[in-house]
């Protein structure tokens, strides 16, 4: 039986986390929110840890609004890299397994090929700044960590681009959606079962790795795909531009490899569309 605690657990991977977790067996979980445990306390952290007998962390807290981070640059380095340092730092005095999250957006999108993990970083924006600086900390903290780079997330939970499409849907907006940036749309349920996958496995294959699903669009194409699975694609209103202001910078290109994840963890990988499917049908 491994005991897990799982960060930022209002999120929608926390959410996601929670509802495949109720399903083990194996796993007990404490699914901590902020207001729960703030990860920004170091006082609190340690004592937190301290008093409990985790086996493993999800770290899903995190910093996340890339355009409010351009202008609230201390709270985005403070809870993306001070708390993910932290973390660690609780994990090593405790010797628990840390599983944390981060993002493409520590990529430039220069490279018109996937990333691999091993390379160069060159974040264009405060919020894959402050992401990186938190990779660097546990890096230099704590071996027994695995760092899960991810794009694009969304889930039929909170805030994200699906949801936003589908309540734009109802509201019969005109849709301009940018298609500047390539990406991978990646379904936090399969993230969530990727990080289970983890711990049930007891893996000890640590390190950095990229995960999200398969192929490659632009926000205009995983918004076109969201209206074709919902068959409103005729009704909608959609047009594309090349063109489209944002006050932080993005990469254009940030899509990932993930063969050493599957190489090395046994994961599968799955499409995006088909992923987009299944989690429109569970709504």
């Amino acid at each position: 039986m491994s005991n897990l605690l799982v960060t930022g657990s209002n999120g929608q991977l926390g959410q996601c986390l929670r509802e495949q977790l109720n399903r083990s067996a194996g796993i007990t979980c404490y699914f901590a929110t902020r207001e729960d445990l703030d990860i920004t306390n170091t006082v609190l952290i340690q004592k937190f840890f301290a008093e409990n007998n985790f086996d493993y962390c999800v770290n899903a807290a995190a910093y996340t609004n890339v355009e409010k981070a351009e202008s609230e640059e201390k709270l985005a380095f403070l809870i993306n890299a001070e708390g993910a340092r932290n973390i660690s730092k609780a994990c090593k005095e405790n010797d628990v397994v840390l599983l944390h999250i981060s993002t493409d957006y520590v990529f430039d999108g220069t490279k018109k090929t996937p990333y691999i993990e091993t390379d160069n970083t060159r974040p264009i924006n405060v919020y894959g700044a402050s992401k990186l600086k938190g990779e660097q900390h546990i890096r230099a903290l704590w071996n027994k960590h695995f760092i899960i780079r991810t794009s694009w997330l969304y889930s039929q939970y909170g805030h994200n681009f699906l949801n936003s499409m589908l309540r734009f849907a109802k509201e019969e907006k005109a849709l301009t959606i940018t298609t500047q940036q390539t990406g991978t749309p990646t379904s936090a349920n399969d993230l969530a079962s990727a990080l289970i996958t983890i711990i049930e496995t007891r893996s000890s294959r640590y390190g950095l790795y990229h995960f999200s699903n398969q192929g490659a669009g632009t926000w205009y194409d995983f918004a076109k795909a969201i209206f074709e699975a919902t068959a409103e694609i005729d009704t909608v209103r959609l047009a594309k531009t090349e063109h489209y202001a944002t006050f932080a910078k993005r990469p254009a290109y940030s899509v990932m490899d993930c063969m050493k994840l599957k190489t090395n963890l046994g994961i599968g990988l799955t499409d995006w569309k088909v992923s987009l499917k299944k989690v429109i049908n569970s709504k």
